[in-house]
């Protein structure tokens, strides 16, 4: 038996979520075009014959202004210890920049795999170019790929799966996650929420599931003014009515799923608040 524990980690919005979830073959982890749409730890588990990957999902390391964004940065770099291998994201259709090479100095490079994802949004010779910019990093090897359409993802499996070092499964064969389904479903509310909402009304979102009596559910939407109340209920509830359709076709048929919205006052510059959230 081989396994291996990997971190998919870079800057916001390079992909990581689409690319666990292409690997996975399932949706594990919500995606959407905001930055910071990941905020925990995200594992998805592949079997692969006699191997294990366990993919690790990070919020994307950013420059903090919040004690959220400072939660979920201490998270990502601490996703990068302890795994064998680190996969380093990086957008093909954006330079290759100053925060790229932050977040590849918070790694050892040498050991690394970079993965230069988005590869359908670039022509051929930006793709050349950037794999040229990336070869001054020094990484271990180099995969340019698309998470969206799935072009190239199979050839990085297989390299993951050659450096997968001997030892036992850590999961059963058939589980390809471990967030609990209580934390799932509040992601996929908050998930329909950043598709429908703008400005900076995304990120003063939280979500979680309060009540779990089959096939009950009650989901709270938290967030940081009474103005942003409003617009998350839309008008005559209509926002709230769109989310709520979404996310049960995503659960299991029969579920009653309750969305109640309230007002937290500026709780992501709170660490109390941002912890008792469970960020």
């Amino acid at each position: 038996m081989r396994t291996a524990f990997v971190s998919l980690v870079g800057r916001p919005n390079v992909g990581k979520s689409t690319l666990l979830n292409a690997i996975i073959g399932k949706k594990v982890s919500i995606v959407s075009d905001k930055p910071q749409t990941t905020r925990t730890r995200v594992r998805g588990i592949l079997n692969r014959g006699d191997t294990q990957l366990v993919f690790v999902d990070t919020p994307g390391l950013h420059k903090a202004t919040t004690a959220l964004g400072e939660r979920v940065n201490a998270t990502a770099l601490e996703s990068m210890r302890d795994v064998d291998i680190v996969c380093l994201l990086i957008d093909a259709t954006q330079p290759f920049g100053s925060g790229d090479k932050w977040v590849s100095a918070q790694i050892d490079v040498s050991k690394a795999i970079v993965v230069l994802n988005k590869t359908d949004s670039a022509s051929s010779a930006k793709v050349l170019a950037q794999l040229a910019s990336v070869s001054s990093l020094g990484a271990a090897d180099y995969f340019p790929l698309s998470a969206k359409t799935g072009d190239g993802v199979e050839q990085l499996i297989a390299e993951l799966i050659k450096r997968a070092p001997e030892g036992q499964g850590m999961f059963p064969p058939e589980m390809v996650s471990e967030m609990p389904q209580a934390q799932w479903v509040a992601e996929l509310v908050r998930e329909q929420l950043l598709a429908v909402t703008r400005d900076e009304l995304p990120y003063s979102i939280a979500t979680r599931t309060t009540e779990w009596e089959w096939p009950r559910v009650r989901c709270e939407i938290i967030v940081e003014r009474k103005s942003q109340k409003g617009m998350v209920i839309g008008k005559s509830g209509s926002v709230l009515k769109a989310v709520g359709i979404e996310v049960r076709k995503q659960m299991p048929e029969g579920a009653f799923l309750e969305l109640f919205v309230v007002v937290d006052k500026d709780w992501q510059h709170r660490i109390d608040r941002v912890e008792r959230l469970g960020y």
